[in-house]
């Protein structure tokens, strides 16, 4: 037994723990330090790449390329800087090869199980990645212009929707005048709705959780009052939250996990459309006249629409922002730019200036010991009553 231990020790490579799956935002709430994460994810993000880091996983195999060469994403170049082992190109049978929480080895752009050889892939480095940013950088101008081509094209398809809200379905949740958060699932989901604490206490926004989202706003302890997405995506325990539940609806009326909602004894609405299910979130909102959208892990910045990969899918997100850009706040800015209703400067002043009055009250009136000891029992409760403000 001593001497099994002292080969697999021997073992050359990198050992870790699995983690696996097609997704690598469903994959980032569940790794940690030391993992070996398995996805699937073309053209890896600058967002995603700074979760992995932060999370501190080993190495990344990847069944896509990292880099395609559709546009220059820094995702590799970030994992690499930080010491992450990369291998691209293992293919898609990896993911019938390898469990979630086994334990495997990478050595030289192969995957291994102990001394079984799993996959093998190419091993990026520094030179080789900076060579295909560079290449990369030369695809940009092809890209922007299938960017235009597909939004044209989706307008002429969706002008309706967009335009007039044709198909967008009624809702029992009252979104009228309100202000909505609308959260959707990506590595800074957690830290975003963390910031947005005093946000969400004071302001009590009409939680609308995305797909995944809404089993993110579940766990940091809210319950949604609108959930959008495949049910296929979202926990069972949400689902049966009491939230009012749309299900996006491909544009023939079939509605990918209908079925699930039904066994789970859920009601439902479709709502059929060719955009992502983010997208059709907005419309949603913004049909039903809510007065403020805030978003939480939704980003659409140029790079991160080319990230997608998809025409259909950047068309419509692209002007959905763009039919909502009155509305639409990111909670990012909102975090900035929020502060508590109750200034904690004030709070001290009030009491400070109660403090002075009832002193100067018992001075002149001699009473004892007896008001000393309410003073005191006064006094602790003021602190505690402001310590419950800023909790």
């Amino acid at each position: 037994m001593k001497l099994l231990s002292r080969q697999s020790r021997a073992l050359p490579g990198v050992t870790g723990v699995a983690r696996v799956s097609r997704r690598s935002d469903a994959l980032l709430g569940r790794v940690g330090p030391k993992d070996i994460v398995i996805i699937d994810h073309r053209d890896i993000d600058r967002a995603t790449a700074d979760a992995l880091v932060r999370a501190g996983v080993t190495g990344v195999v990847n069944a896509s390329d990292s880099i395609s060469g559709r546009y220059p994403n820094l995702g590799p170049e970030i994992l690499l800087a930080s010491g992450v082992l990369l291998v691209d190109g293992v293919g898609d049978q990896i993911f019938g090869k390898i469990k979630d929480g086994a334990k495997i080895r990478i050595d030289g752009g192969a995957v291994y199980a102990g001394e079984n050889l799993l996959a093998e892939g190419v091993e990026q480095t520094t030179e080789s990645v900076a060579d295909q940013m560079i290449e990369a950088k030369t695809g940009m101008s092809s890209q922007l212009e299938a960017f235009a081509a597909n939004a044209i094209e989706y307008m002429k398809r969706e002008r309706t929707l967009l335009l007039d809200g044709v198909g967008i379905p009624d809702l029992h949740t009252d979104l009228k005048g309100k202000q909505v958060l609308m959260v959707a699932a990506s590595a800074d989901t957690r830290a975003q709705l963390k910031s947005l604490k005093k946000y969400i206490a004071d302001y009590r926004p009409v939680l609308v959780g995305v797909d995944a989202g809404a089993d993110a706003l579940r766990t940091a302890g809210y319950t949604p009052d609108l959930i959008i997405g495949n049910p296929e995506s979202i926990d069972s325990q949400t689902l049966r939250c009491g939230a009012e539940v749309v299900v996006p609806a491909h544009v023939d009326g079939h509605a990918p996990g209908l079925q699930r909602l039904q066994d789970l004894g859920v009601g439902a609405v479709t709502f059929p459309g060719s955009g992502t299910t983010e997208d059709l979130a907005l419309l949603l909102a913004d049909c039903h006249d809510a007065a403020l959208i805030v978003t939480v892990g939704s980003r659409a910045t140029l790079t991160d629409l080319l990230d997608r990969g998809r025409g259909g899918a950047t068309a419509s997100t692209f002007l959905v922002r763009m039919r909502v850009s009155n509305k639409i706040v990111d909670a990012s800015a909102v975090a900035t730019l929020y502060r508590s209703r109750i200034s904690w400067w004030v709070v001290l002043l009030l009491v400070l200036a109660a403090a002075a009055a009832i002193t100067a009250a018992l001075m002149v009136a001699d009473v004892g010991g007896v008001y000393a000891d309410l003073l005191r029992q006064w006094w602790d409760n003021v602190v505690a009553w402001v310590r419950g403000l800023f909790a």
